[in-house]
């Protein structure tokens, strides 16, 4: 997929790797348009980025995901990229803690519904095109989970797996679908401060965006990288060296 010339939704754009992306979309002169839940963080992206198109949408809630769908493609007909990339990384312990069942259904709406149903909504729209793409954001946690984000871990292997059988069934189409798979990126996800240790943002996206440029399909970065690629025996490895210290 190259990066130049399209027209692209990206959802959580308004920070973080949405943002990265929003950015890298831009600096190759195509159209962006991200959306978000805040308007204060979308006007702050606007204020660093004025060409960027902003809007609110709550993508956990199944009206605001149509009503994305008919704004956009009213408002910028030649759309034809969509970047599923909001999510929300909560760490809780469903053993240990009790909590409201809404608070659950909530992460698993925004990192799993929102991305399958926005696939089936815009689909039609980008079988239309001449070109298109489907960009779903993942984790290296996919493929190896974190104990302290269980969750999070499981929409996101649930999301890997989607993004392999849509990929398959749009294998006739103009539409790509690539997946990114990050590891974990200094970025706010989760809470301020929680992923500092991460890799460097502008690396990161450097690094994907280049390589989906390329033409590669689903790419990931540092340890998300060795993840994917690793045999269900390293995986299982690494799954226990990684969650020691949560036992």
């Amino acid at each position: 997929m190259k990066l130049a010339g399209n027209t692209v939704l990206i959802t959580g754009g308004a920070s973080g790797i949405g943002l990265a992306i929003a950015e890298r979309f831009l600096q190759a002169g195509s159209t962006v348009i991200v959306c978000g839940r805040r308007a204060d963080k979308l006007n702050e992206a606007k204020e660093k980025h004025p060409a960027l198109h902003t809007i609110v949408c709550d993508v956990a809630k199944e009206a605001d995901r149509v009503a994305l769908l008919e704004w956009t493609t009213a408002e910028f007909p030649q759309l034809n990229v969509l970047v599923n990339n909001a999510g929300i990384q909560r760490r809780v312990n469903p053993v240990e803690e009790q909590e409201a069942w809404s608070q659950t259904q909530q992460e698993i709406a925004i990192n799993l519904e929102a991305p399958i149903h926005l696939c089936s909504l815009f689909v039609p729209h980008l079988q239309k095109q001449p070109k298109a793409g489907i960009v779903n954001v993942t984790s290296g946690l996919a493929f190896t989970p974190g104990v302290f984000a269980p969750v999070y871990c499981a929409t996101k292997a649930a999301l890997h797996s989607f993004t392999m059988s849509l990929r398959f069934l749009l294998r006739n189409t103009a539409v790509e679908v690539v997946e990114i798979v990050p590891p974990a990126v200094n970025t706010d996800l989760g809470g301020a401060g929680l992923h500092t240790f991460g890799a460097p943002l502008d690396e990161f996206a450097d690094s994907v965006m280049q390589r989906i440029d390329n033409g590669e399909l689903e790419v990931g970065f540092g340890t998300a990288e060795v993840r994917r690629k690793a045999s269900r025996e390293e995986n299982d490895a690494f799954f226990l060296e990684m969650n020691s210290r949560w036992a």
